[in-house]
């Protein structure tokens, strides 16, 4: 009898609902239980999973470890995904396998790496990686010093914190005055100058942002999964062209993402992204965990959470490579479940039919663009894949 594969994900993103669904829907059909944990009750991964709990907040990394081994003791969880406190659960891989869990994630000391984008450049840059031009910058001299080199040499200045996740804090820099123009529409990503400079005089403590020009599309996010033995499973680029997303095998951006993640250690799962500078490929960032996006690789024909839970169990999934390189596609808003009774829950008790609300952002499902819908811009884009 095969027996059950329980694995826990911790504060996630809501598009690991996803996630959730292709390790239950895994090519070996072994039965796999999810629990999940959050500081949102109305998270949909609450509702996604088997049994579900509310974290406790206000924890210190430290105090989350012990909540963390506690629930995988009390849970039984084989494979623990973190992403919450991820370098600090890291750093405890003995005691947590002590407990019967394997994590996936990548080892503390390459996490440390990547949590802080200037290390992380220096380090890339000296194995090789292309890396665009950055000023690390605390106070408001320094920002427009940054910003005028920057323009100096015909560049559009932008900035984000040097240590964060996906796009919070991004900002473009204008120099046009504010106006109403700005007051209509969407919101935009651009701030001016002088208002960012006031800010930033003004404020009690000192900014810690990385200025750089604002790279150009395509953007290329290649999902990693690397092996504990440092040997990487499967390297896949997803390429985003305005709403037109498709996927590449191209070595200009597969190669140097293969070669971080090795390089590095970046065992499991992984996420690393790149744009262009000029007519260079250059890294934009490092995410030392899943990407909200890495479902989308259904579309090539592969599993990769599944794959990635079966190198956690010592199981080797050999080379995932993809079948093909599906059609081009976007995302569009979706709905999925969210509780509508207080967590902790087991699935198989709740027999009232769920509250439905939209996920305008991270919920997403799939919509395939057929072939006959090119664009010049996918046209261009298209020789990645080969």
């Amino acid at each position: 009898m095969v027996s059950r594969v329980r694995v826990w994900l911790n504060r996630t993103y809501a598009e690991n609902v996803f996630f959730m669904d292709q390790l239950r829907h895994n090519p070996h059909a072994r039965p796999v239980d999810i629990h999940a944990t959050h500081g949102d009750a109305d998270s949909p991964v609450l509702a996604a999973a088997d049994t579900a709990d509310l974290e406790p907040e206000g924890l210190s990394p430290a105090a989350y470890v012990e909540y963390a081994l506690d629930q995988c003791a009390k849970r039984g969880i084989d494979v623990f995904v973190p992403r919450l406190h991820q370098a600090a659960l890291a750093a405890h891989r003995e005691e947590f396998a002590a407990v019967g869990t394997a994590l996936l994630a990548p080892p503390a000391e390459a996490i440390e790496v990547f949590e802080d984008k200037v290390t992380a450049y220096e380090a890339v840059q000296a194995h090789g990686v292309p890396v665009p031009p950055w000023y690390r910058v605390t106070n408001a001299d320094e920002l427009v010093t940054a910003v005028e080199e920057l323009e100096a040499d015909g560049h559009k200045a932008c900035f984000k914190p040097a240590a964060g996740a996906g796009g919070v804090g991004f900002r473009v820099v204008t120099r046009a005055p504010f106006s109403l123009s700005h007051l209509s529409g969407f919101p935009s990503p651009y701030v001016q100058l002088d208002m960012v400079v006031e800010a930033v005089r003004t404020a009690e403590e000192p900014v810690d942002w990385l200025v750089m020009p604002r790279l150009e599309q395509p953007e290329v996010s290649v999902d990693c999964l690397t092996g504990p033995d440092g040997r990487v499973r499967m390297a896949v680029g997803r390429t985003k062209n305005g709403r037109r997303r498709g996927f590449s095998q191209n070595p200009s951006w597969i190669e140097p993402a293969r070669r971080i993640a090795g390089q590095f250690g970046l065992h499991y799962l992984t996420n690393i992204q790149f744009r262009m500078y000029g007519d260079e490929p250059v890294l934009m960032d490092v995410n030392t965990r899943p990407a909200g996006g890495l479902h989308q690789l259904a579309l090539c024909g592969i599993n990769a959470p599944w794959a990635a839970v079966q190198l956690a169990l010592g199981e080797d999934p050999g080379d995932v490579l993809p079948t093909r390189l599906g059609p081009d596609y976007t995302v569009v808003s979706g709905t999925r479940p969210v509780r509508s009774v207080s967590v902790p829950h087991q699935v198989a008790d709740v027999s009232v039919v769920p509250t439905v609300v939209a996920e305008p952002v991270e919920a997403r499902h799939l919509a395939v663009a057929p072939p006959a819908v090119c664009t010049p811009s996918a046209s261009a884009d298209r020789p990645l894949a080969v």
